[in-house]
């Protein structure tokens, strides 16, 4: 089993995630997205554009889910908020932390070997999967715990807080 961190910048995104159970990646290849596997965990990470107000809002990591199938390509592309995606994987979200909060990451930098080049970590959030190493994972893992409650409890929450971005296309698929 490997950790991830999932990375989502749009905040229609992540209610996709939390509708389907599912993740959906674009027809970019990446090395990360072809190794993930079931079973491996993803660590919600959401950007400080994520909810498009990123003066307020900080990078976080908002819960945990498992892959539960490998990444497959879909026959029809789905598009999320003007963007097209091409594969998916099948993901059992387990937690969330209420909406707005989470671990902030930005902390944390310092302490996790997944960002080498400390002065520019956030480039290496410019990916859809970015593996941990095991001491990250488990770190970020215990931070969470405190946060986190079962995710069916605050499902609804994020959905009904999720608005569709005006003028950038509907969500489909």
């Amino acid at each position: 089993m490997r950790s991830y961190l999932l990375i989502l910048g749009e905040r229609e995104a992540v209610a996709w995630i939390l509708r389907h159970q599912r993740m959906a990646f674009p027809a970019r290849r990446r090395a990360e997205v072809g190794q993930l596997e079931a079973a491996d965990e993803l660590l919600i990470y959401t950007t400080r554009g994520c909810w498009h107000n990123p003066e307020r809002d900080r990078g976080r990591v908002i819960g945990r889910a498992y892959a539960t199938s490998p990444v497959r390509p879909l026959q029809a592309p789905v598009e999320i908020a003007g963007r097209v995606f091409e594969s998916v994987c099948e993901l059992d979200v387990r937690t969330l932390t209420p909406y707005l909060t989470g671990v902030e990451l930005a902390p944390l930098v310092e302490r996790l070997a997944a960002f080498p080049a400390k002065s520019s970590w956030s480039i290496r959030l410019r990916r859809p999967l970015l593996e941990l190493p095991v001491g990250d994972a488990e770190l970020l893992r215990g931070c969470l715990a405190g946060a986190e409650s079962p995710a069916d409890e605050l499902v609804d929450g994020y959905l009904e807080a999720i608005k569709p971005v005006t003028g950038r296309g509907a969500v489909s698929g």
